[in-house]
């Protein structure tokens, strides 16, 4: 997932994916004030990372994010930044969903609407549930099948809500048969023959093929119910109707959002979303600098982006503050990537990857604590198939292989190098600084990178469009992934199988679309053997590093901030190393 962004994304992510309770002091919530692994409060550096800090079922106050960059969309459907995925649950409920627990913990399956996690036929291609008595709409209406169904149908639609996440769309209708639900003929309008809902209770799903990850996609806020007459199309987003513990009181694009409880959820009916706080508030500034300033006064809780401490105030925090902060693996990969649109030479796109200098390039985001470590393939360490140590060009040894560069240069036909495009996030300086980076290393043998920042929050519609990248000349765009969720399909399908190139919110930014990789992909997918599975994605890794379509940067760390006033505090690794949100408490 993007920023799981990603991210993403879900996560993201990583993608992707501990809390816990203080002593209560008269600080609202800044710092510490000393260094060590400790602060005065008792909180532990790392205090979060795994294991829930400050255990709390204590209610009431207002938790406060602020953040540097918007969502993508807050629509179910159309969501795929990790931080939007893990808010989500705020308001959205599914089937299934992750487990409230710390760490790997986390990535377990549990019940949510649904009684259980379904039956399952033998052969693998049918899926029932039953939904739970008593859950309810944000009105007092009960959720049903029905609802459950064109939630899921609103995916086929991206025409009118792109952006989110498709795989349901591609395993419950590989052909691309239904239209979804505007386009729908049917009274209505739940059409789609893959799921049946034989009473309000009770919905099927009807694969065409099996496959292993079915319920982690269920698990995703893709899969999340809309209400027929609650769905005000590409504006839902604005205010989605709540099936979760807390409802949309307010909500202005860019500056900030207000949640309130939803007197109509029923916590006898959710054993994953604790519903601490009475309000929950989310801030946007376009300064990341001033934003952790912010959090270190006190005034906010948390960055909702969990992006990491900017450059400018990591010292300040490593050194002050270390008891609020935590130092977790995020589950994503930081990289360049390179749309074949633009760059149509392979020689060319090695001579990038041989010209880029890995330590400066991590370095640049942040060093092994803040950034991670080196990357040197584009599959986490986390996933079956993947191998840290496969290093196809040389990107462990820490620098550039300027030799390499220039031969590659030779056999693309520009032995003196060319001109290119750097497209990266305005709101992210860690990027910026990625990009100079890169940048100057490709300076030496001769590639003249421009570097064009574009609006982070029109990220679907401008390095998401394959049409606007081409126009803009985009040759290397700065970005990351973590995991929608654990496996090689979860991480590599979205950014390297063809059938998953959009024309808007697209991810998968080179445009790879070779059929051998696919084909690897419908292999792996009806693979039930996790081990088996990930063989055949450690070949597609392999195919994917040959077609040189992919800088990775780092598996990345973040050091995140945690204010002293929260409960409930751990990271996840279904939400890529970010904190469950919705498991937070605040004390008041």
């Amino acid at each position: 997932m993007t920023l799981m962004s990603t991210q993403r994304r879900r996560i993201a992510a990583g993608a992707l994916l501990a809390a816990a309770t203080m002593v209560v002091t008269t600080a609202c919530g800044g710092g510490n004030g000393g260094g060590g692994d400790k602060g005065k409060d008792g909180l532990a550096f790392n205090g979060g990372v795994n294991k829930v800090l400050n255990a709390s079922d204590k209610k009431g106050g207002e938790l406060k994010f602020i953040g540097s960059q918007e969502a993508d969309s807050w629509d179910p459907q159309r969501g795929y930044y990790g931080f939007v995925w893990d808010f989500a649950r705020y308001y959205t409920r599914q089937l299934v969903t992750f487990k409230a627990a710390p760490g790997t913990a986390s990535t377990e399956l549990v019940s949510d609407l649904a009684t259980d996690t379904g039956k399952v036929s033998a052969d693998g291609l049918t899926y029932t549930f039953t939904l739970k008595d008593g859950i309810a709409w944000e009105d007092g209406k009960p959720i049903t099948s029905k609802d459950v169904k064109y939630g899921i149908e609103r995916i086929w639609a991206q025409d009118v809500i792109s952006g989110g996440p498709i795989y349901l769309q591609q395993v419950l209708d590989p052909k691309g048969e239904y239209k979804g639900p505007y386009k729908d003929t049917s009274p209505d309008k739940l059409g789609l023959k893959a799921i049946e809902t034989p009473d309000d209770k009770t919905i099927v799903f009807k694969l065409p093929v099996a496959n292993g990850d079915f319920l982690q996609m269920l698990a995703m806020p893709a899969a999340s119910p809309v209400r027929q007459d609650k769905d005000t199309k590409s504006k839902y987003g604005l205010k989605p109707f709540s099936s979760g513990p807390y409802k949309w009181e307010s909500y202005t694009p860019n500056k900030s959002i207000k949640l309130v409880r939803n007197d109509k959820w029923d916590a006898k009916t959710d054993t994953v979303r604790k519903a601490l706080p009475d309000k929950i508030s989310v801030t946007f500034t376009t300064n990341a600098d001033d934003m952790d300033n912010r959090l270190i006064e006190g005034e906010y809780d948390l960055d909702i982006n969990a992006t990491g401490v900017g450059a400018a105030a990591r010292q300040k925090v490593l050194q002050q503050h270390k008891g609020n902060i935590d130092n977790p693996q995020t589950g994503f990969i930081r990289y360049a990537v390179f749309p074949q649109t633009v760059i149509d030479n392979v020689e060319c796109r090695k001579a990038i990857i041989y010209a880029a200098d890995s330590k400066s390039l991590q370095t640049a985001r942040g060093g092994p604590q803040a950034g991670g470590d080196i990357a040197s393939n584009m599959l986490p360490p986390a996933i079956k198939g993947a191998d840290p140590k496969a290093d196809p060009y040389g990107k462990l040894a820490g620098k550039a292989d300027v030799a390499k560069a220039k031969e590659a240069l030779a056999k693309c036909g520009k032995p003196n190098g060319f001109k290119t495009t750097i497209a990266v996030r305005n709101n992210k300086p860690i990027e910026i600084a990625t990009a100079e980076s890169l940048q100057q290393s490709l300076k030496a043998v001769g590639i003249e990178a421009q570097i064009d920042q574009f609006d982070g929050a029109q990220t679907s519609g401008i390095i998401g469009s394959p049409k606007v990248v081409k126009e803009k000349g985009y040759g290397i765009i700065i970005m990351g992934w973590g995991a929608d969720f654990p496996s090689g399909q979860g991480f590599l399908q979205p950014l390297v199988d063809g059938r998953f190139i959009l024309q808007s919110g697209n991810n998968n930014f080179s445009e790879l679309n070779d059929p051998a990789i696919n084909g690897l992909f419908d292999q792996a997918l009806k693979e039930t053997d996790p081990v088996k599975a990930g063989e055949l994605y450690k070949q597609i890794n392999t195919k994917v590093s040959e077609a040189a379509v992919y800088l990775p940067f780092t598996h990345e760390k973040n050091i995140i901030w945690r204010s002293s006033r929260l409960t409930n505090v751990y990271t996840a690794d279904a939400y890529n190393g970010r904190y469950d949100y919705a498991s937070l408490g605040v004390v008041k």
